[in-house]
């Protein structure tokens, strides 16, 4: 109800497009929750989304997005880490509004808890 409340929306539901409302289609049409997570919800075979676009964007210098597409665009199976992840050989449109439905859901406000560090990682994280 808090997050409702007027003056306090978290749901970010004003920066919410028809690219974003689309690739939401499409992760629920691929039930890409099966293997991965988003706000917590999904499975864990595969990595948490919800801030992908912010990490990869770090780890790729700016081009998390175009490195989403990639992916999602590919005409074979992806397999990083040794996880084989589907081809979805995806349209162009279609991995677009996938990205923008990650834009979206990374800037949803999740009061701290995207700065929760795992107590596995605390000791890496110090060194």
């Amino acid at each position: 109800m808090y997050s409702l409340s007027e003056g306090v929306d978290q749901t970010n539901h004003k920066d919410l497009t028809e690219s974003a409302i689309r690739g939401k289609a499409i992760w629920e049409s691929n039930n890409c929750m099966g293997c991965h997570t988003i706000l917590g919800e999904g499975a864990y075979y595969a990595p948490e989304l919800t801030k992908v676009v912010d990490r990869l964007n770090i780890k790729y210098d700016g081009n998390g997005e175009d490195v989403i597409k990639s992916i999602l665009m590919s005409e074979g199976p992806w397999q990083p880490n040794g996880r084989k992840m589907v081809a979805y050989n995806m349209s162009e449109q279609e991995a677009a509004d996938v990205v923008e439905f990650f834009k979206w859901i990374g800037k949803i406000d999740l009061n701290g808890f995207d700065r929760v560090v795992s107590p596995l990682a605390k000791d890496k994280q110090n060194k």
